[in-house]
């Protein structure tokens, strides 16, 4: 049985040939039929390496740091709650399933003022 075979794979059997040995040819592992290199074909594969510009990996670099603060500001959406640490009155808050699925879930509030933290369980 012969199969329409791709380069690389054996045209007997249709398994995937191994690399190409340093004697120049290849062996199937199934049915032991015997390839030259011709049977990778066109396979061969070059590669271009582009390397960024410093000045643009500073600049992406700054852009990601403003946008942390941004996000650091409100990390999420702001209620009327006070910080215990400097009695602030807004804090941010974001909520997880971190216990069971028949528990409440766990809330994380962060003070937009001093960054304070701190968890509550509903």
């Amino acid at each position: 049985m012969n199969f329409v075979a791709e380069p690389g794979f054996c045209s007997e059997c249709g398994s995937i040939l191994p690399d190409l040995g340093s004697s120049g040819g290849v062996t199937c592992y199934t049915c032991k039929k015997e390839y030259g290199p011709e049977v990778f074909g066109a396979m061969e594969t070059s590669y271009i390496v582009h390397f960024n510009n410093l000045d643009d990996y500073a600049a992406v670099k700054a852009k990601k740091k403003e946008q942390k603060m941004q996000d650091d500001e409100a990390a999420g959406p702001v209620v009327e709650r006070k910080c215990p640490k400097c009695n602030n009155d807004k804090m941010s808050y974001t909520t997880l399933q971190l216990r069971s699925a028949d528990e409440g879930q766990t809330i994380f509030f962060t003070c937009t003022k001093c960054k304070y933290k701190e968890t509550e369980n509903s």
